[in-house]
């Protein structure tokens, strides 16, 4: 949605050194509106196209698709594209129109600029799933390559929302890597499955330490499937939301 920043960047680079010799890469930068909730940030998320361009041709991209809002979604749209399976828990529990956006908008842009390769990053891990799953369903001709969750010096993950945080809230942040590395740590540590239960407590307590996070969710699942995990062994994957005033981060990581 544009605002790019290294993320987004290495998700670029990635789909450079996928290109070959006689490929091209286009970035496509649009906001799209239809998965922000009624009460969500669409219209306050920062758009800096120039600063975006600039990026893009220091990369060496090719083509830059920016299309207009009307462009995308006339006076009469009415046609959606819904998964109805891996969108019920966690973002698709806490958002509940976002994920019909996501995947309306993905399809159209599939649509449109036909590519052979698309990148997306593993820090959506449950909106990277539903688009391959969206694509494997519905035979688009596309492979889905999923890159790595960048981050900052500290662990925060990368995210144009990052820039919402006061300086208090920016400290606070890294309570969400924290919990990730805890949880890793415990998996590692312990020597049978551990209680999804009992885990979930404690990191809990952990994101309770931070005065000015409040947590959304914690939830652990199978990384494929996206099914819920009761026991949590080593491969297991974890996702968490936490607000911080009104903002609101992700992050996620394998155990």
């Amino acid at each position: 949605m544009g605002n790019l920043h290294d993320g987004h960047l290495s998700l670029i680079r990635k789909a450079c050194a996928l290109r070959g010799d006689d490929g091209l890469v286009l970035v496509t930068i649009f906001v799209n509106k239809t998965q922000f909730g009624p009460s969500e940030d669409f219209k306050k998320y920062p758009r800096t196209m120039k600063t975006d361009l600039a990026h893009c041709r220091q990369l060496g991209v090719d083509i830059v698709f920016a299309p207009e809002d009307d462009s995308m979604y006339s006076n009469g749209h009415s046609t959606y594209v819904t998964e109805e399976r891996l969108t019920k828990r966690m973002e698709g529990t806490a958002r509940p129109t976002h994920f019909r956006g996501v995947t309306t908008v993905v399809a159209k842009l599939f649509n449109l600029t036909r590519p052979d390769i698309a990148v997306f990053g593993a820090k959506d891990w449950q909106q990277s799933t539903v688009i391959s799953r969206m694509v494997d369903d519905l035979n688009f001709p596309v492979r889905i390559v999923i890159a790595p969750t960048v981050r900052e010096a500290d662990g925060l993950a990368m995210s144009s929302r990052n820039r919402y945080l006061n300086s208090a809230e920016r400290t606070e942040a890294t309570v969400l890597v924290e919990c990730i590395r805890l949880a890793k740590r415990l998996v590692y540590e312990a020597n049978s499955h551990l209680n999804a239960t009992v885990l979930k407590r404690q990191l809990k307590k952990h994101v309770a330490t931070r005065r000015l996070a409040r947590l959304d969710y914690i939830e652990f699942f199978d990384p494929k499937t996206l099914e819920p995990a009761k026991r949590i062994r080593r491969g297991t994957h974890m996702a968490l939301a936490v607000f911080f005033g009104n903002t609101r981060l992700i992050d996620n990581g394998r155990l």
